[in-house]
Formats: structure tokens, sequence, C-alpha cells
């Protein structure tokens, strides 16, 4: 791997590869075979760091709990090149995100009951381990706080994994400024994974400062606004996926059609994509923030991918940024797409 970035002592690629959308969620994912296609196109081209969460993929009929096949899925490609790659996996969502399909044959979401308790840290580490198929997890994150649960038992129960050397380095997910601080008390963390975007951008009131006060890196998830963000998306394309049900892309879609075409005109007077410049101003709101960032863009096309990292050699002017920066409040909807708002960290700021 030729570029870098350093996510605390934990260097990674300067994109990831959320590894989320070769599953099922967007409305049909590929073979595992098609899957490990695009990845090692993409790791040969050098984006080796890997997201996955044990909730993702598609249950196997009778099973209970995570779904655990995207996982799977990674096993065979992690056995030939464990040594080119960072990993990085979730748990602590103890149920399906994307249920399947109602009688209205869209997928539903799942209220997703989450599990902190330090007993189910331990078990839930085991079963990732097993179905990767390796000894060691690089980054390993608490997918969403257990309300039941202070985050210092549960953070503390990740420890003793890295004790343990079941897992390098230590991740939250979501997570308010107030629980990023006590989490990292207990032990020091490399990442906060939550949504960061152009339409998205709640967490530079409080999360992204914190990090920037405590060293620890920031991994943007649905950096492309689960698609919207790169004009290559319609209606239809999504009418069959769980994000017709969300705010943003359901009911507000032609709302938000002027957002979207503010970050047109911008990647048309660069030459560029959209996915490209949405991901080159999180690389410069990032270092304005003096927070290392790293985002984890999907694609099921390892071309798309590897236009993203491209991203990396884009550098937009002020008047563009300042541009960009009126994209979030044009915007109709909010991002959380469950109906409780403590699903994400600003509602329980």
């Amino acid at each position: 791997m030729s570029a870098t970035t350093a996510l605390g002592d934990l260097r990674v690629s300067p994109i990831g590869y959320g590894c989320m959308a070769l599953s099922h969620v967007y409305g049909g994912g590929l073979s595992d075979e098609e899957a490990r296609g695009a990845l090692n196109e993409a790791i040969d081209a050098g984006i080796t760091f890997l997201d996955t969460a044990d909730v993702y993929g598609e249950s196997r009929p009778g099973s209970t709990g995570p779904a655990g096949t995207n996982e799977e899925m990674l096993a065979p490609l992690l056995a030939e090149r464990r040594g080119d790659l960072q990993l990085a996996t979730k748990f602590g969502i103890s149920g399906e995100t994307v249920t399947a399909a109602g009688e209205s044959g869209t997928p539903r979401i799942a209220p997703s009951g989450v599990n902190g308790r330090p007993e189910y840290v331990r078990t839930a580490n085991e079963a990732s381990l097993r179905r990767l198929g390796v000894e060691t997890i690089d980054l390993y994150y608490l997918h969403r706080p257990d309300p039941a649960v202070p985050i210092e038992e549960t953070v503390g129960a990740m420890a003793e994994l890295v004790e343990a050397g079941k897992v390098r380095y230590l991740g939250v997910s979501e997570v308010t400024a107030d629980e990023l601080r006590r989490a990292h008390a207990v032990h020091p963390l490399t990442a906060v994974q939550s949504e960061w975007s152009l339409w998205s951008r709640d967490v530079e009131a409080h999360v992204l400062p914190a990090c920037a006060e405590l060293g620890i890196g920031f991994v943007p998830y649905s950096p492309l606004g689960r698609g919207f963000l790169t004009g290559t998306l319609t209606k239809d394309a999504v009418a069959g996926d769980f994000r017709s049900s969300t705010a943003r892309m359901g009911e507000s879609w032609d709302a938000n059609q002027a957002a979207l075409a503010l970050v047109s005109e911008v990647a048309e007077t660069l030459g560029a994509t959209n996915s490209q410049v949405s991901l080159a101003w999180l690389f410069a709101k990032g270092r304005e923030l003096g927070v290392s960032t790293v985002p984890i863009p999907g694609s099921r096309r390892a071309s798309r991918m590897i236009e993203n990292l491209r991203s990396t050699q884009l550098e937009l002017s002020a008047e563009q940024l300042e541009r960009l920066d009126a994209v979030a409040g044009m915007v109709s909807g909010t991002r959380n797409i469950h109906a409780n708002p403590a699903w994400i960290s600003s509602g329980r700021e």
C-alpha cells in the first residue's frame, strides 16, 4: 500500500471499503464470489481497509441474532490476503437492521435491539473471529451503545480482548461526545465511526471536536449519503430497498434535488464525479477540524471504489468548499433511518 492514513497507531488506506454494500441491504447483493472479486480488484488498487459488522448480510433460515454472512463472505479472501489488509468489524446490534420484505415487497427497518453486556462482548467477538477465520481483528467497534449498560463496562470488556490478543484497536460508533470521553477514559480509542457527509453534519457540533481533543480518528459511514449524493440514482432505483422509506430518499426525494444539483455543479467545474467531490470535502473538513478522516464508501463495483480513491488527489478551493458547505442547509429530512431518535448520537445529546 502506497499512501496511508493514521487512525491513532493503526495505518490504513486513505479510504476504506464499506462491505455492507456487497450484501442485500441496498436491493440485492452480489454472490459471495462476485463480492470477493470486487474486493480483490479494489485491494490491488490500494483500498486495503475493509469495514464489516456482525449484523451485515442476510440471515440464514432459522438463525437468530446477527446475520454474520457478510463476515463469512470475507473469510476466503482473508485466508489469502490477511497480511495485505486492515480489518474492522463491529458488534452490539443484536438483531437485523433490515428485515425481510413485508407485504409491500420493500425491506423494512427493524427495531434492532442492542447489547453491550460484557459477557456478550466476549461471545460476539468469538463468533466474529470464527466467521472471519482470523485470530485477530485490527479494529473492533461497539456498533451502538447499549442504554441499559454503562459504556465503561462495555469498553472494559473490549479492552480485555486487546489484552488477550484478539483485537488490536478499539472503536465506537454513533456515540455522543460525553460517551466518547467516558469510553476513552477506560481504554484509548482509535476511531469513531458515525455518519458524516455533505448532508449529515450534526457530528461537527460536539463529536468531532471531542475527537480532535482526544486524538481519535473519524471514519465516516455513508459519506455519499447512501448513494444520493453520487447523482447516479433514480427514485425507481431505490424503490425496492429500505432507502425509499427514509425521510430524505422517500418523501423528500424531489425536495432534495436542489442540494444534489449544487454538488453536481461543483463537480462539473472540476471535471470530477459527485462522489470524488463529496469525499474531497470530507478530507478538507477533517483537516480543518484537526481530525484524521477515513471515509468508507461502499459499492458493488470495484471501478466505482477505485474512482472514489482518486478523491484523495482532488483539491477544492475555498470558494468551492464554501458552496458545498451550503448543501446541508438545503436538505429536507433527518439522517436517522429509525423511528427511535436515540438511534443516532445527535438524538442523545
